[in-house]
């Protein structure tokens, strides 16, 4: 645990014998971000020159009924005991402190740590670790320069930068950081185990602007956040210093989980996803029989496609899982379309199609093999029902394949009587469609079971 701490005064160190304090304020910071804060002006019980009142703006008349020192002095010690002072040039404000309480006869004695010190070892190369000009340089905006509390924000934003500018600096080997950083770490870990039950559903990890930086689906939603935690990978442990927060959607249903997951990746598109962000698909692998009943598939453009085995984002994509079908089950590259429709195909020529662009194999023969590959993106049915886990356990979950494609799931109690279709998609909710979700449905279909309704007769 930290406290941030910045204050404002009227003359150096030793020009008073007490009240140089101007101005306080304190952000209490427990390694995660700030739970709380403390700010007031401070009547230093003498004379406010001219010249100071230019840095700071505090006046002698802003400060005639502010509270003394010793009015406020239980409230920092209560507010800093066993915390780590922070400050920007911190012998400076714990200087200051330290005289303002043994004025009292107080002996004031924190744990300090600087954040120009850390800042100079961390950030080689600035012009200047002033707090105005390094933020700038840094981005980070202090929206009331010379006050106690805009600079003490400031600085708690630049502790944040230190610790993440740590995490990615390998030859940067300071104990001292190194064990703040595994302190935060450990902190952050039982905050957001404390946060996630071990069910099945969607959870999100959120940085200190709860911003959405990353989300997952698990079956067991503690043990993966549990993995994310364990895992050497460097990215990983880059998103776990800028995690602040979590939060957490049951869904009952792996499918529902795997599903929603998708939709959520390309809604929010966190920084830490590497996959599923993309939700404008150009090209499809399509199929179709030819006239002398031998199945084609071609890659197409999206908008062209009628029978749509799989998306893509990109031709590239699409041609290059095109050419590892077309390998794995020995197809030829004529009745792919990836030569002319009247060639021998070069693979027949090395020996990796069977030679039915020569007339040299069975029509019958080569079906049988791409029917392996329709069978690996076509569903049984057109129309139908899947029954899976709820989130309780008098609940059931819904979700719909209509005409092709998903068109969204929903849940029921387990009571309910409903047989028809229509009945089915009064209760779910209509999702936005991405080709995807087809390819997650059907993949996960063919390696788990699950109850099966299906409505052969329904239309649109």
């Amino acid at each position: 645990m930290f406290a941030i701490i910045d204050i404002e005064t009227c003359g150096g160190r030793f020009e008073f014998k007490k009240g140089r304090i101007t101005e306080i304020a304190i952000l209490v910071h427990d390694g995660l971000t700030v739970i709380d804060k403390f700010s007031t002006l401070i009547n230093p019980e003498c004379y406010i020159s001219p010249a100071f009142v230019s840095i700071s703006g505090i006046t002698n008349e802003m400060v005639k009924d502010a509270p003394k020192f010793y009015e406020v002095a239980n409230k920092i010690i209560e507010m800093t005991d066993g915390l780590i002072f922070v400050a920007h040039n911190v012998g400076f404000d714990y200087g200051f402190i330290r005289e303002e309480f043994a004025s009292l006869g107080y002996k004031y004695k924190r744990d300090t740590l600087c954040t120009v010190r850390l800042s100079r070892k961390l950030l080689p190369g600035k012009t200047s670790y002033s707090l105005g000009k390094l933020c700038d340089s840094l981005g980070i905006l202090i929206e009331a320069r010379h006050r106690a509390e805009g600079d003490a924000i400031a600085t708690a934003k630049l502790f944040d930068l230190l610790m993440e500018a740590k995490n990615n600096n390998a030859q940067y080997k300071n104990k001292g950081v190194e064990d703040l950083m595994v302190r935060r770490i450990d902190k952050i870990k039982q905050y957001v185990l404390n946060k996630l039950p071990e069910d099945c559903g969607v959870y999100y990890f959120l940085d200190q602007d709860q911003e959405i930086i990353y989300v997952g689906k698990s079956k067991n939603a503690y043990n993966r956040a549990m993995s994310h935690f364990n895992s050497s990978e460097q990215k990983g442990r880059k998103m776990l210093h800028e995690l602040y927060n979590v939060d957490f959607v049951p869904t009952g249903s792996e499918l529902i989980a795997l599903l929603y997951e998708n939709e959520e990746i390309k809604k929010h598109k966190p920084k830490f996803n590497t996959r599923r962000k993309a939700d404008t698909f150009t090209h499809c692998l399509d199929w179709f029989k030819d006239n002398d009943g031998i199945i084609n598939f071609k890659i197409v453009a999206f908008e062209k496609s009628e029978n749509a085995l799989i998306s893509f984002n990109s031709f590239a994509s699409a041609r290059e899982r095109l050419e590892l079908i077309l390998d794995i089950h020995t197809l030829c590259l004529r009745y792919c379309g990836l030569t002319g429709e009247d060639s021998i195909c070069f693979n027949h020529q090395i020996k990796k199609c069977n030679g039915i662009c020569d007339d040299n194999e069975d029509v019958e023969d080569y079906n049988r093999r791409a029917m392996r590959v329709l069978n690996d993106f076509i569903y049984n049915a057109l129309n139908f029902v899947m029954i899976d886990k709820g989130r309780t356990r008098d609940e059931r979950s819904v979700i719909i394949i209509e005409n092709g494609k998903y068109i969204g799931y929903g849940y029921i109690e387990e009571s309910t009587s409903a047989n028809s279709m229509e009945t089915f998609k009064s209760i779910i909710g209509i999702a936005d469609y991405y080709p995807d979700n087809d390819d997650i449905v059907k993949s996960w279909l063919k390696k788990n079971k699950v109850k099966i309704l299906d409505f052969p007769s329904v239309t649109l």
